[in-house]
């Protein structure tokens, strides 16, 4: 696997901890070499998310063309966190905040998504565990369809 970057809002502070926490104790497990925390560092009521969120994304950004890197994000909604994350070129996040997994799949399968943003106040630590565990094992389908759409999404001028 590679690389992962987390990163959080004060409301995905305590989740982003507790899956921290996790990842370091089943890194090899999980074939990451290296994990990365971006921040929040400490919880701040009312931080300003962008900053940490754009410090992964920047990363990951740099990464692609070298060995790409995950980013794990985490805030109120997952919204917010996803829309900054994807103004970086080459990165592309999807949102998980609940319900059905099959569109964490298809998101890693079809769109090649690089950044997993989670909804911290719409689930539970067990069902991002779930969530993340999927999109780890989960790989591109490299099939032409998907794979000509991530180039045209990469190469969009804005």
């Amino acid at each position: 696997m590679s690389k992962i970057y987390l990163a959080t809002d004060h409301a995905g502070f305590e989740l982003k901890e507790k899956v921290k926490k996790y990842l370091e104790e089943h890194k090899g497990d999980l074939g990451i070499t290296d994990i990365e925390d971006c921040g929040a560092h400490e919880y701040r009521d009312g931080d300003n998310y962008p900053e940490y969120i754009a410090e992964a994304a920047k990363k990951i950004e740099h990464d692609a063309l070298h060995a790409p890197s995950i980013g794990i994000v985490f805030g109120g909604s997952g919204q917010g966190e996803a829309i900054v994350a994807n103004r970086f070129r080459h990165v592309r996040a999807i949102v998980y905040a609940g319900g059905n997994l099959e569109l964490v799949k298809l998101g890693r399968e079809h769109n090649d998504a690089n950044v997993l943003s989670i909804g911290a106040r719409f689930v539970s630590y067990e069902q991002a565990h779930e969530a993340l565990e999927l999109f780890l094992k989960t790989s591109f389908s490299h099939e032409e369809r998907h794979a000509e759409r991530v180039i045209s999404i990469d190469t969009l001028q804005h």
